[in-house]
């Protein structure tokens, strides 16, 4: 099914349901930036595979907004589609909400899935509704009926993560965690960001790709903590071992009833808290909203850890550093595609004992594919390199110990006086960058030294 039958499915559905507009965003139930494909709507619904864009779908027209890392990309997977691109966050270009609300009409029924929209985005929607006499609707997940292929979650194995290489118990981390509730006037505290539920109880996943995470809940009382997740992903030697470090494992759908009726103070992170969720807890007044407490824990890194990436970055560098030799080695004797190059370096980091796979799709850009952002190679658009300009890899990788990310410019022959020219004021412009001093507590509005 093309994208414009998905769309006209999707209208037709929207009819009869008595709704105007329809938003689909990236994001999964969690708020994540990287999803597995059961979350993966906006781009099944716009054919645009950027990992950042929200569509929006009115019975007339379609809207896709994107950041400026994809607007080369989205002009050219959204052509013959009838969706018009606008820029995220450039002057001149309205936000889906500006838009809506010089747009929509008076009586309009706006819809989206409220799972996969966070409370802070809700609340400003709910505001517009007031403000505009507009319907919102937050129960509508319409995708299921038009994507009848759509891919069920992932039940990839789980794992727990070593204190060997992390450096601190889950029972260490709750008990600074539950310091800081108490500091907020908070009983509860309830995590759905995924990344930070994987710090809190040293667990790890495959569920999505390139990302070590288990699609999970949280929830941290004072003296009690849980884990709500598919149970099959952990066996039960993991329960376990989960429970000697004070956390139960309950069901995955089970966390809306369990925080509706949740007594005392609850605490929250709007920006990583679905509507959902939100609006299952029954008394908002016991709601404090704060940012993550893991997040700034997660950031604070302690001596095990640093150490261990310190040995990581190490580790990669040596598969870096043999990449390098085998494409100069190897450049205008054998055939090496962008795809080739991005296989190889994948293979050569997969040597070591503690890599679990590569930290994001890696980007191999050769000529113009160079100048992409977040340029992804694929059967159609992939070039053969030759031994002449760039190539422009950037690529990382997931180690127990420690996750990489570095970016690389090889050349891979002779170069014309321009490449010369930009490519050494690119080098002068990183190393003025290096030097520069800032001031204590500067911002980026603030001239440098």
């Amino acid at each position: 099914m093309k994208v414009t039958e998905r769309l006209e499915k999707l209208r037709k559905i929207m009819k009869d349901k008595g709704i105007d507009y329809y938003i689909i965003p990236s994001e999964d139930a969690h708020q994540s930036e990287y999803v597995c494909e059961h979350y993966r709507g906006r781009a099944y619904m716009s054919g645009f595979t950027g990992s950042a864009g929200t569509l929006l779908v009115g019975l007339e027209n379609a809207i896709l907004w994107t950041d400026g890392r994809y607007f080369i990309q989205a002009l050219e997977e959204l052509k013959g589609s009838g969706i018009e691109m606008f820029k995220m966050r450039i002057p001149g270009w309205p936000s889906l909400l500006e838009w809506l609300k010089e747009n929509a009409k008076a009586g309009e029924t706006i819809a989206f899935d409220g799972k996969v929209f966070s409370v802070g985005e809700y609340k400003d929607f709910k505001k517009l509704e007031e403000e505009n006499n507009i319907n919102i609707k937050i129960d509508e997940d319409l995708l299921d009926e038009v994507w009848k292929e759509r891919p069920s979650l992932p039940k990839e194995k789980a794992f727990l993560h070593e204190v060997k290489y992390c450096g601190k118990s889950a029972r260490e981390k709750l008990r600074e965690v539950r310091e800081e509730m108490k500091k907020l006037g908070a009983n509860n505290y309830i995590i759905a960001s995924l990344d930070d539920i994987a710090w809190l109880y040293n667990i790890r996943g495959n569920d999505v790709k390139c990302n070590p995470v288990v699609l999970s809940y949280a929830l941290v009382k004072e003296n009690e903590a849980y884990l709500y997740v598919d149970k099959s992903k952990f066996t039960s030697k993991m329960e376990e071992e989960l429970l000697n470090e004070g956390v139960t494992l309950k069901s995955y759908d089970e966390i809306g009833n369990a925080i509706s009726n949740l007594e005392g103070k609850i605490l929250i992170d709007p920006n990583k808290i679905s509507a959902y969720l939100y609006e299952c807890i029954k008394d908002k007044n016991n709601i404090v909203e704060f940012g993550n407490i893991t997040t700034k824990f997660k950031a604070i890194k302690n001596e095990v850890e640093l150490d261990n990436l310190r040995k990581c970055q190490v580790r990669d560098g040596v598969a870096m550093v043999k990449f390098m030799k085998w494409l100069k080695d190897n450049i205008g004797k054998i055939e090496i595609s962008e795809i080739s190059a991005s296989d190889k370096l994948e293979e050569l980091r997969s040597l070591d004992k503690l890599f679990k796979g590569i930290s994001f799709e890696t980007i191999a850009g050769h000529k113009e594919h160079g100048a992409m952002m977040h340029y992804s190679a694929t059967k159609e658009s992939d070039y053969t390199l030759e031994p002449r300009g760039f190539l422009l890899i950037d690529s990382g990788g997931q180690y127990l110990d420690g996750t990489t990310d570095i970016t690389r410019t090889f050349v891979l022959g002779e170069l014309t006086e321009e490449e010369r020219k930009d490519y050494t004021l690119v080098l002068k412009g990183h190393i003025g960058l290096m030097r520069a001093k800032f001031l204590k507590g500067a911002t980026l509005d603030q001239p440098l030294i």
